[in-house]
């Protein structure tokens, strides 16, 4: 066979048991690398740390692969201006994660025979956030709904990016203060900003209970009083 060294320097064509002792006496293993090369390839290398590394590489791919995604909105060409709002939050959300958004406007009963009102709506929404996606698909009707895709101004792989990055920072500047734990440093940025929101509820809904206690404890002498009075 022909034997490689660990540093990928060529040793020659040895026989078999000859690669076997160089091996042994390296105290590495002999991994045949070009079973189907005449005469074949065999390597002298650390087979557990070509593995270990084998699989940082893969994992680190997976990291950095990109999936499209497209994710759907629905709308009613009447929409509620609250509910419009909450749906564009979900828009602007998707868009700035580097996902396509998918927008279908329904139409039902006698709203079919007035199709400009889906079409205005889906123009305001793109220009709403026209800082965050770009229209790839115009609004054409399709049966009973209207449709029109928006595509993200930002790669998905560099808003992943920037993810990682405010995650990061976060990590690094959270330490800093005092009393908070360490548990949520990994944890999403959206989820961050849940949990806080929480809080504040929480403190909000306690704030009136403070002034019933106090009062409470101060009509307690009061009653002695009247008992000894009486």
């Amino acid at each position: 066979m022909r034997l490689v060294g660990p540093n990928g320097e060529q040793v020659g064509i040895v026989r078999v048991e000859d690669a076997l002792r160089l091996a042994a006496e390296a105290d590495l293993d002999l991994v045949e690398v070009a079973p189907m090369a005449k005469p074949p390839v065999a390597k002298l290398m650390d087979f557990g740390k070509y593995k270990y590394e084998a699989a940082m590489k893969a994992r680190e791919a997976r990291k950095n692969q990109v999936n499209t995604v497209i994710k759907e909105i629905k709308l009613r060409p009447k929409i509620d201006p609250h509910d419009y709002g909450t749906k564009k939050g979900h828009v602007v959300r998707f868009l700035g994660g580097g996902d396509k958004v998918k927008v279908t406007i329904m139409f039902r009963g006698r709203e079919q025979s007035r199709p400009e009102l889906g079409f205005r709506l889906l123009q305001r929404l793109a220009e709403d956030v026209i800082e965050l996606g770009t229209v790839e698909s115009a609004p054409k009707q399709d049966g009973r709904n209207m449709v029109m895709v928006l595509a993200p101004t930002k790669k998905k792989a560099q808003a992943m990016a920037e993810q990682r990055k405010r995650r990061d920072d976060a990590a690094t500047a959270r330490p800093e203060a005092p009393g908070e734990e360490s548990a949520t440093v990994d944890e999403p940025l959206e989820a961050e900003v849940e949990e806080t929101q929480v809080e504040t509820v929480e403190v909000e809904g306690t704030e009136p209970e403070a002034p019933q206690a106090e009062a409470t404890e101060a009509d307690q002498p009061e009653d002695p009083a009247r008992t000894d009075a009486g």
